[in-house]
């Protein structure tokens, strides 16, 4: 599908890529991975053609369609969810307002006997059949299945996109794509944005996907669960491993063994000769053998071993001083924006050491009552903090809260008390800012910089419960590890809201899961409440099959006339959806006409009954709709 060959690129005269060669056919599904710097971003924008290579063939396939989830993303203002969505159907979209002109003609026109007419019956004809050939009858239901799988409830459909957060609406790229049928996905960081349960179902969504998939994540367990090959990309070579990630790091340590072995010996080797060529210099008659050597020295290719980055965080959260038994209790929470109820009636009570983990898709709640804990915003109910309860708070987007303008050192230093304010240079080391690194801007460091230095500062107030949300976004593989095992080795309270599964693994012996305004306790860590959640969902797939099982014989009998009927009702559906949409346009029209001159319409009585009689219209369609889709959904 496509062949990369002899690939190079170099930035101020250093090789990136130096003539990369790997191929990626249908069912390809490559985890591409390497050390921060290594070249994954540059290679996923090689691939998707927004970067060209100085050297190299890219071939493929004709016609290959390829889409690539990228971090910057623009949509147009004023297009609601489904409407962008259904943005990944420009040909079905094409299709369908030739049909939608076509059936305006047959409506209006008279002249049956006409050859115009009999042309228009034709091309019908042909357009149907090009809308069913692309899939014109399953784009809304499969939009809406997308959607919902990665999160979104109906509800908020055909709410504006410039109305949802950054998170959200990279939620929506990744749907349009998944929805585009395309040949080859590349993904940056798909995982990103997504919590648990839009993980799984887009693992297993990409575990089934037919062409190719090339993804740069940091989520060792998603890595895990999709690929089936590993490409490494190391000193500016790419070596090919048909393993997933776990597999491929096995490998890799054995493979890196040799590699070190023979460097090795081949450095043993280059010595001894050096050592000759020295000797045979010294006397005239072995000259010509020295000159001889030192040519043969020059041909040899040097064994290059990319060295691990050993380099890591050396965290600890020490207690302050011990709390009451009780360090959190909260009765009766809620909160709502507006009419929007996020949170409903929550009570728990949080004891002295517990490790306890906060789950559930994003939007219901989570993050919401974490705030209320720290008191960021008035709430209904009570919530009660324990006797000597020192808390530490690192908020999602903590690393916003850091002053661009300033130093590393000048950001500890005004946090820092009188006490610690000689430590922060140390601190900064363990973080692995050294040297001239405490002198940097803040806002020139990357979105993992930046939380790594949110954590070194929160370390410089008294803790002893720590309420941390999503602490591990923008962090590496080997960074999340250290966090992780400073959290396991921490003898206070923790109170931890995050979608990564592997991180999580270890961390908690109590779950709260939030689910439509309330919480679900799980006595048990995030393996024990996947089980229980999966167990339920199973229940339900039983049920389903049951029903099916008892109807397959009839099914079979009836489905050639099922065939003809869902056809027919498609086809309604379709006419049916086109005049609701024609409508919907009308009014709104009609709507800006008012707002724009609302006294010269006001008088107009023709102008008020036909608007009425089109909303009347509107609702009878709706309802024909309904119907419909109803008949389709019982077949």
């Amino acid at each position: 599908m496509l062949n990369i060959h002899n690939l190079s690129v170099s930035f101020g005269g250093t090789f990136l890529f130096e003539e990369v060669t790997f191929r990626l056919g249908a069912g390809d599904r490559v985890g591409l991975v390497g050390k921060n710097g290594a070249g994954k971003s540059t290679m996923l924008k090689i691939l998707a053609g927004d970067f060209a290579p100085d050297s190299g063939v890219i071939s493929q396939e004709k016609e290959i369609r390829m889409g690539f989830l990228r971090q910057d993303i623009d949509f147009e203002q004023g297009r609601t969810v489904l409407e962008e969505a259904y943005e990944a159907f420009v040909d079905i979209k094409i299709v369908e307002k030739k049909l939608e002109e076509i059936n305006h003609q047959l409506v209006t026109r008279t002249d049956y006997e006409s050859e115009e007419y009999s042309k228009i019956i034709e091309d019908l004809g042909d357009y149907t059949h090009r809308f069913e050939l692309l899939g014109g009858y399953n784009y809304v239901g499969d939009t809406e299945k997308i959607l919902l799988g990665l999160g979104f409830k109906r509800e908020v459909f055909n709410n504006q996109t410039e109305t949802f957060s950054g998170g959200w609406r990279m939620r929506i790229e990744l749907a349009k794509l998944l929805l585009q049928a395309n040949d080859v996905l590349l993904l940056d960081e798909p995982t990103n944005h997504l919590d648990i349960e839009s993980i799984i179902w887009l693992e297993s969504f990409l575990r089934n996907y037919p062409g190719v998939v090339v993804i740069v994540s940091h989520d060792k367990m998603f890595l895990d669960n999709v690929t089936n090959r590993t490409i490494e990309i190391s000193l500016g070579k790419a070596y090919d491993f048909n393993k997933p990630f776990s597999e491929y790091l096995e490998l890799r340590h054995e493979i890196r063994e040799k590699q070190l072995a023979t460097q090795k010996n081949q450095a043993k080797k280059i010595e001894e000769t050096e050592k000759l060529i020295e000797k045979f210099r010294a006397k005239a008659s072995k000259a010509s053998m020295a000159q001889s050597l030192i040519k043969k020295l020059d041909k040899v290719e040097r064994i290059e071993v990319d060295e691990d980055d050993n380099s890591v965080m050396n965290i600890s959260f020490p207690v302050s001083k011990v709390p009451g038994r009780v360090v959190v209790e909260a009765e009766n929470v809620t909160k709502a924006y507006g009419n929007n109820v996020i949170l409903k009636d929550i009570s728990l009570l949080v004891e002295r050491g517990s490790k306890i983990a906060f789950v559930g898709q994003n939007g219901q709640g989570k993050s919401t009552f974490i705030k209320a804990i720290v008191n960021e915003f008035e709430y209904d109910g009570m919530i009660k903090l324990g006797h000597n309860v020192q808390i530490g708070y690192f908020a999602q987007n903590q690393a916003e809260y850091l002053d661009g303008e300033i130093t590393l050192l000048q950001t500890m230093e005004d946090a820092a008390t009188d006490t610690n304010r000689s430590k922060v240079r140390d601190m900064l080391g363990s973080f692995l800012f050294r040297g001239d690194d405490v002198e940097k801007k803040v806002k020139v460091l990357s979105g993992g910089e930046r939380n790594r230095l949110a954590l070194c500062k929160l370390l410089l107030q008294p803790i002893n419960v720590l309420v941390m949300d999503e602490p591990t976004n923008h962090l590496d593989i080997k960074s999340k590890n250290v966090l992780k095992a400073a959290l396991q080795k921490y003898e206070g309270t923790l109170l931890l809201v995050s979608h990564d599964r592997d991180f999580l693994q270890g961390m908690s012996n109590l779950v709260y899961e939030f689910k439509d305004q309330k919480i679900k306790e799980y006595l048990g860590d995030i393996n024990y409440f996947l089980e229980q959640r999966n167990l339920e969902n199973m229940r339900e797939v039983e049920k389903k099959d049951i029903a099916k099982k008892e109807n397959a014989k009839e099914s079979n009998k009836n489905s050639y006339e099922d065939q003809k009927r869902n056809k027919s009702l498609q086809n309604r559906l379709s006419k049916v959806e086109s005049q609701i949409k024609q409508l919907e346009n009308d009014i709104q029209k009609d709507d800006k006409a008012l707002a724009a001159n609302y006294d010269k319409h006001i008088e107009d009585a023709s102008f008020f009954m036909a608007y009425n009689k089109k909303k009347k219209d509107l609702d009878q369609l709706l309802a024909d709709w309904e119907v419909v889709q109803g008949e389709i959904d019982a077949l």
